[in-house]
């Protein structure tokens, strides 16, 4: 069994910049690829936090609130390395094609950015940019670091056990099929997580729950994690399974998606 404390270790330092060593020791096996999914959340928490906080301090620069927004995405590409989006545009290229799954997979894997997957990553991130820019601008600092850790929950759903890897190498292969438990226990603590929100909307003053923007904190997270079933789903029906940009397409559409349900 994967020690936790090495499971994230590795999560962070195959999903992020932060240099917390680990990848000469850590010799990738499924057994290690379902530890680290499993530990995926906690990697968007941290990296929510971080981001709220950057946006937190922008707002005492004078800065506009949009281009605060902008400066989060920027945040989040760099310190993820900008995987989830370049799996984000293969994605869309490959399902704006026509063909069997072998066809799919090759436009995904020809290295370059199609026109689906060029207005993809420009919409996805002009939600993104904005949806941070309103949250900033209306304080919402826990609904800003919730939104990005609720998207890569999608990541989790995406590597439930009836899903298989659609290459016999890669990142797909390494994680596809490897969540079981962790899928509910992730949902049941994302839905925890959602009650805050009621408290953010009053500035965590302690004297009143906004029932109301708990329920609706519930319905993003039940909404994002049924779309990230669904896409994987679907992804996995035209490509002959799941691949690691189709997990880097689900959190970044999840993220926009949760966004969105914040502002509703």
């Amino acid at each position: 069994m994967i020690p936790p404390t090495r499971a994230l270790r590795t999560a962070v330092s195959w999903l992020t910049v932060v240099p917390v060593g680990g990848h000469a020791s850590d010799a990738p096996d499924r057994s290690l690829g379902a530890a680290v999914m499993a530990s995926v959340p906690v990697v968007g928490a941290l990296l929510g936090a971080a981001s709220a906080f950057v946006a937190f301090g922008l707002t005492h620069t004078g800065l506009p609130t949009l281009l605060i927004g902008v400066l989060v995405v920027v945040l989040l590409a760099a310190a993820t390395r900008g995987m989830h989006l370049d799996g984000l545009a293969d994605t869309a290229d490959g399902l704006g094609c026509y063909g069997p799954p072998d066809r799919v997979t090759e436009v995904m894997r020809s290295g370059t950015v199609g026109p689906f997957g060029v207005a993809t990553l420009v919409l996805v991130l002009a939600v993104q940019s904005t949806g941070f820019a309103a949250l900033a601008d209306e304080s919402q600092w826990y609904g800003l670091a919730f939104a990005i850790g609720l998207g890569r929950i999608g990541a989790v759903v995406g590597t439930r056990r009836s899903l298989k890897p659609a290459h016999p190498n890669g990142f797909g292969a390494l994680v596809a099929g490897t969540q079981h438990l962790s899928v509910a226990v992730w949902l049941v603590l994302a839905l925890v997580a959602a009650v805050p929100l009621g408290l953010s909307a009053n500035g965590f003053d302690g004297g009143h729950l906004e029932v109301a923007a708990v329920v609706r904190g519930i319905a993003i997270v039940l909404g994002v994690a049924a779309f990230a079933w669904w896409f994987t789903r679907h992804c996995a029906r035209r490509m002959g399974g799941i691949t690691g940009d189709v997990l880097g397409a689900t959190i970044e559409v999840g993220v926009a998606l949760a966004v969105v349900g914040l502002l509703l």
